[in-house]
């Protein structure tokens, strides 16, 4: 009786906590962190560069290492917090680890020691960094890549945590406005990074520029914790990466087992949720990890596995082999990613060109990829709220584009996004040259910075269309136990980008600077070829995109437009009778698109009360 006192307990303790009271921490620790962060990024290359005295390629290569990082360790991050730290405790050290590394950067910038001396404007020569000054300024970017990984990926699932109370009639709602809060506070908080920070740093200084973002992420530690008390924090559970590993094991221990039947119990299939009996057959040989060999010492009477690394459930299989099947889908964004994460060189020729748009006033040439995050945006608004509405309107009928046919149009636009760049760049290097700037990088070319707009507007786009596709193809194709998976696809892939784009700009600084050449991108932009450089891309995404069209057409059907109709199904009182039906006549409602038959045939079943008039419906062909 007692320990059910103590449990009824904690499960009050529970239900007074979280609530909205702890939505402002969380969201101003979620928004500072990437104002941080994201305002650390643009104009780093600058600083590389002329305090440090690095060259554009190698520069280039520290921020794409930093950037890859940044990317990958969000996924490590969610695997600690789901199965040994939990959410809170993964976010508050990862807080505390990001402010420790822009509290590092900042020290670069204020005291003269941790980086090299200016160069001798007589002799024109320029030390290079130290051994130990490379420590703390890679010291530094570590730090806020490992920060990084533990905030943002628990970030979102925590506020969820606070709020998803299912006794409460009006769940979906607060659920749905708190993800509304975020992703807006989310994209406010890059577009400041890109303005506000950017702007700072430029015009007052590194030692200002630096200090805000560690006085930023200082508060967001701060906000953080101070809500401690007020918090609902889940323990940590199996992680799905464990149970992946799992099955790999498994699976090769039990390689010279034969299949067992089809029909027969010879399939560990334990679960709540899962309607799963048996595997399917793709991918036969995964197949072997829910083999049970000896149901008697591998089952425990619970019907739990009694060890989890000899016998795996169907449902991890299948989890499994979702994965390795949306693997050669998902590579194809990778070369997108390789576009938009050439974010140094844009600045560069922005530098280098005329930014003012007033007379008084002029754009930092690290703000330039503001018009990436605005454009797509204001399209995601535009197409949800007037272009498909307003398309459907004329054509009398739903319009809307699959998640395949907007992965396609993003890489596409990525490509033309390229081209577009590539054309800007030439034009911009031909003009420094007529103005006799070859050997002076530094003076501005008589052309507007706003050339840069087109391109930074098709990369929203393609953005817009690719990457939010993305995410919804990975959340329609898994199980819903694998949403966390989902969300970690896509940052995984910016990740690899990163680590290709360096691989890509140091072959080709090796390979086009040989026998005493000027690099492609040589620290002298006018004398380099940055214009060759971005065709170079053009050409391999032109590439790419004919590989997806060759992964898209092998993949097949998705199951979207399936998970839909089962939706509406589950709506239904006569749910029963629907899984009754033919083949045929399941594939009657799949292919009824348009709502208001949709509506009269769930009439329709609604109103079927005996087996005869079920029959007759069977026979209708319409």
């Amino acid at each position: 009786m007692e320990v059910e006192a103590n449990s009824e307990q904690r499960k009050m303790s529970q239900r007074a906590k979280g609530g909205l009271i702890t939505m402002p921490f969380i969201i101003a620790n979620e928004a500072f962190e990437r104002v941080a962060s994201y305002g650390l990024l643009p104009n780093m290359i600058l600083y590389l560069i002329q305090d440090y005295h690095l060259g554009v390629a190698k520069g280039t290569n520290i921020l794409f290492l930093w950037s890859a990082a940044t990317n990958f360790l969000p996924v490590v991050g969610a695997f600690l917090s789901d199965s040994y730290l939990g959410r809170f405790l993964t976010i508050g050290l990862g807080s505390i680890t990001s402010l420790l590394g822009m509290i590092l950067l900042w020290l670069t910038a204020m005291i003269p020691k941790t980086k090299p001396p200016h160069c001798d404007l007589l002799t024109q020569s320029c030390k290079a960094p130290t051994a130990a000054q490379f420590i703390l300024l890679y010291s530094s970017f570590a730090l806020m890549s490992i920060g990084a990984g533990g905030v943002r990926p628990c970030s979102l699932a925590f506020g969820a945590d606070q709020l998803d109370k299912r006794d409460n009639p009006k769940n979906e709602r607060v659920l749905e406005s708190f993800f509304s809060w975020y992703y807006a506070s989310a994209a406010l908080s890059v577009v400041i990074a890109l303005t506000g920070i950017v702007y700072i740093q430029v015009h007052l200084g590194w030692r200002v520029g630096f200090g805000v973002p560690a006085i930023l992420m200082f508060f967001a530690a701060l906000l953080f914790f101070l809500a401690s008390p007020f918090y609902i924090k889940q323990k940590a559970s199996r992680s799905l990466l464990t149970g992946f590993v799992q099955v790999l094991v498994v699976a090769y221990k039990n390689r010279k087992l034969a299949f067992p039947p089809r029909n027969t119990d010879g399939w560990y299939h334990y679960s709540k949720d899962s309607k799963l009996v048996v595997p399917t057959d793709r991918l036969r040989f995964l197949n072997k990890a829910c083999i049970i060999r000896s149901p008697e010492r591998d089952i425990n009477s619970d019907g739990l596995a009694s060890n989890p690394w000899s016998l795996c459930t169907v449902d991890q299989v299948e989890e499994l082999k979702a994965l390795i099947k949306v693997i050669p889908m998902w590579s194809t964004g990778i070369m997108m990613s390789i576009n938009t994460s050439n974010s140094s060189f844009p600045v560069l020729q922005a530098n280098s060109m005329d930014r003012h748009v007033f007379s008084s006033f002029q754009i930092p040439a690290g703000s330039y990829a503001m018009f990436l995050v605005i454009v797509l945006f204001l399209w995601v608004a535009l197409y949800d709220r007037v272009i498909l509405p307003l398309a459907s309107k004329v054509r009398g009928k739903r319009v809307r584009l699959g998640v395949k046919q907007r992965m396609g149009i993003g890489l596409f636009l990525s490509c033309l996004g390229m081209v577009v760049a590539a054309i800007v760049e030439n034009v911009r290097r031909r003009k420094a040259i007529r103005q006799g700037l070859l050997n002076n990088p530094q003076t501005l070319v008589g052309m507007s910075a706003m050339w840069l707009v087109p391109q930074y507007c098709l990369y929203g786009l393609a953005e817009a269309f690719n990457a939010i596709g993305q995410t919804e193809f990975y959340y329609s194709e898994f199980p819903k136990s694998m949403s966390s998976i989902a969300a970690a696809l896509f940052g995984l892939g910016m990740a690899v980008a990163n680590l290709l784009a360096s691989v890509i700009l140091s072959a080709v600084n090796h390979l086009t600077s040989r026998g005493g050449k000027e690099s492609w991108v040589s620290n002298n932009i006018n004398k380099g070829h940055y214009d060759n450089y971005y065709w170079l891309l053009a050409i391999m995404s032109a590439i790419n995109l004919l590989y997806y069209l060759v992964c898209s057409y092998f993949y097949g059907p998705c199951v979207e437009q399936g998970t839909k109709v089962s939706d509406e199904g589950k709506s239904m009182e006569g749910e029963n009778e629907l899984s009754k039906l033919s083949n045929g006549a399941r594939d009657e409602v799949e292919s009824l698109k348009d709502d208001e038959k949709l509506s009269k045939f769930k009439d329709e079943v609604e109103g079927l009360k005996d087996e005869e008039e079920l029959s007759k419906l069977r026979q209708s062909p319409s």
